[in-house]
């Protein structure tokens, strides 16, 4: 279903214009309101008059996540403190997270989004929506939760966790469509068995899901085992949350809402932009936001931009599934996880060398993270007392850095071989 025919169905070339008319309005206020953004067109030598068109965009310097990082927490904001209506935050490998702030035409335009995103799914107003995915600072939930107020349905914040629970709310109101991460949709397919329920007592017709990555074959179970069809939606805090994209029926590559997040494919070495259909970098330019719009802004993901038409008669770019990453990050039940951050807690405890190897693994359908670190003397291994104090220091630190649960297995000296080896 097309939520907004208009923008959806757009002319491309009408598109295009109103994206440079944006674009143009945007350089002109990070210039004039946000010091960071100033200086940096200065170090350019680029002025906002400068920018006459979307063809201009390629001369607009880039940003990053450690840019955010460097203006914690609020340095890059475009609009005063008393516009801004909320806050969200990510992880931070400095042990503090990314602020994102919105003012209330940001969370007007991130509902419409999500709206337009559950409509794709085959959501309306008739549709009782459970959001799945965890509230609070993390994105997911709230964002699919305004959206699907926002589209009319009737909306349970379920929230994560809590599985019979969720199953048995599930079935009673008679959800026809789930939000949550793939993984924990597999899970819950799971926990239907244990409880001797079958997919056939429940309303189910659709999922959206985020957050992690993943690929055909685990839609393919997801869709057989829960009797659904499921849709990849594609999101990130620092550009709004869940709703940048999202398949349609034909589950082609998530369909950009170009009136809103400006797309492009960069090769990660040479900075420079690569042509439609070539893999590479993605990078997202927002160009409404007003409370702390982001230019240019690099995302490590690995995708490519399709832009030949698609059958369900929107206009707008598609990017391709995310293959992976081009930075160091990885993804664990849908956090960001950073060996930096790793590290960051490994310094603190004198017993531990700063070696460690990531290793990431499954349990069930869910991904579980197993962090091995080298140990500076033998003897401590020997100690189990003081060995288990150790074990619940680490375990507790890490929570507290990462928001999730991992596994620790300390090891002799020289056991570990890399400290930055995946698994």
């Amino acid at each position: 279903m097309i939520y907004d025919n208009y923008n959806e169905c757009m002319d491309r070339k009408e598109r295009r214009q109103i994206q440079g008319e944006r674009l143009k309005k945007l350089v002109e206020n990070l210039y004039n309101n946000v010091k960071f953004y100033h200086d940096k067109f200065d170090e350019y030598k680029i002025k906002p008059s400068d920018i006459k068109s979307m063809d201009d965009i390629e001369k607009l310097p880039f940003t990053e996540k450690e840019d955010l990082r460097n203006n914690y927490p609020l340095g890059l904001l475009q609009a005063p403190l008393k516009d801004i209506v909320r806050i969200h935050a990510s992880s931070g490998t400095t042990g503090k997270p990314t602020i994102i702030a919105y003012t209330k035409n940001d969370i007007d335009i991130w509902s419409e989004v999500m709206a337009r995103a559950l409509s794709s799914s085959g959501a309306d107003q008739t549709s009782v929506i459970q959001v799945s995915y965890g509230y609070g600072l993390f994105t997911g939930g709230l964002g699919a939760h305004y959206g699907s107020e926002r589209l009319g349905a009737t909306t349970l914040p379920a929230s994560s966790g809590n599985s019979k629970k969720q199953l048995t709310l599930m079935k009673d109101l008679g959800v026809d469509v789930i939000c949550c991460t793939p993984t924990y949709a597999l899970y819950l397919a799971e926990q239907m068995k244990v409880e001797g329920l079958d997919k056939s007592e429940f309303k189910l017709k659709a999922g959206v899901f985020g957050a992690e990555t993943w690929g055909e074959n685990l839609r393919k179970q997801i869709e057989n085992e829960l009797g659904i069809k499921a849709y990849d939606v594609y999101g990130l805090s620092e550009i709004s949350g869940p709703g940048v994209g999202i398949e349609c029926e034909y589950q082609c590559g998530c369909h950009i809402q170009e009136d809103h997040f400006y797309p492009e494919i960069i090769d990660s070495k040479t900075l420079k932009v690569l042509p439609y259909g070539q893999e590479g970098e993605l990078v997202f330019t927002t160009l409404t936001k007003t409370g702390m719009p982001l230019l240019r802004y690099r995302t490590h993901d690995v995708a490519k931009l399709v832009i030949e038409p698609c059958k369900c008669g929107r206009t707008t770019i598609r990017i391709s599934r995310i293959k992976g990453r081009c930075d160091d990050m990885l993804i664990v039940r849908g956090v960001n996880v950073y060996p930096s951050e790793v590290e960051s807690v490994i310094l603190n405890f004198k017993e531990l060398n700063n070696k460690f190897e990531l290793n990431l693994i499954k349990n069930g359908v869910l991904d579980e993270l197993l962090i091995k670190i080298e140990v500076k003397d033998d003897e401590i291994l020997k100690n189990k007392q003081n060995l288990m104090m150790l074990y619940a220091k680490l375990s507790k630190e890490f929570l507290s850095a990462l928001n999730i649960k991992v596994k620790v297995e300390l090891l002799g000296h020289d056991k570990v071989n890399d400290a930055r080896k995946r698994k």
